[in-house]
């Protein structure tokens, strides 16, 4: 969710305004994402180099975070939207932290749609968390080298279990990874926006997913045979 800050400075306006704008659009593309259907959608909210940000915009940050999961929780319940945060929530305070788990527990049972927070989230980090838990297994005994898999990889990634992304969007005209679930969008479509995000909402949403639907996807095979498969 790219643009912010240059969002706020083309207006004169703090940093922190453009975050707070860019919560508008989040509540326009997850409603938009429901009703198309979309059964997964993850926002980068924080990076785990986003700590290096000057500390008063860390800080602002974490009180709009705080302030939108408990202004934002009972709507995603009501419109049976399960929530879950994924990255490394150590290193936020404890108030946060509950926060969080309060509002999984809440949205737990939900199916319409998951919306994923990336929170303190770093593609090459997970790829690590999930390579020490296996290497964990082996030095126990209970797992032999010859066994380590890429679906085994995958399941001790964070969330494991969700299927990877099948769109990566980013706003603001970059056009980078970023490091942003490396290992999940081996296959991933990308759209690039030159919105900035508090701009991005439904009619821009709308366009990267019709987008998206006029794409092929080929993993790996031939036009000739993706035309096999359509017409079987």
């Amino acid at each position: 969710m790219d643009g912010n800050n240059r969002w706020a400075k083309a207006r004169k306006l703090p940093g922190i305004a453009g975050h707070k704008a860019g919560v508008e659009s989040v509540r326009a593309c997850v409603q938009t994402c429901a009703q198309a259907g979309v059964r997964y959608l993850t926002l980068f909210a924080f990076s785990s180099e986003n700590w290096r940000r000057p500390e008063d915009e860390v800080n602002a940050l974490m009180r709009l975070f705080l302030i939108a999961l408990k202004r934002e929780v009972r709507k995603l319940h009501r419109n049976k939207i399960r929530l879950r945060i994924m990255g490394d929530r150590s290193a936020f305070s404890t108030v946060l932290q509950a926060s969080m788990a309060e509002a999984e527990e809440l949205t737990a049972d939900n199916t319409a749609m998951t919306l994923i927070i990336a929170a303190n989230y770093g593609g090459r980090a997970d790829i690590a968390h999930s390579v020490r838990q296996i290497a964990q297994q082996v030095r126990d005994g209970n797992l032999e080298p010859r066994d380590i898999t890429e679906d085994l990889i995958q399941q001790h990634l964070y969330l494991g279990e969700v299927p990877p992304p099948d769109l990566c969007i980013r706003t603001a005209n970059e056009q980078r990874i970023s490091n942003f679930m490396l290992w999940q969008m081996a296959y991933s479509e990308f759209y690039f926006s030159t919105v900035f995000w508090p701009d991005f909402k439904t009619e821009q949403m709308r366009a990267a997913l019709t987008a998206y639907s006029q794409r092929v996807r080929r993993f790996g095979q031939t036009d000739d045979q993706i035309a096999r498969r359509i017409d079987f």
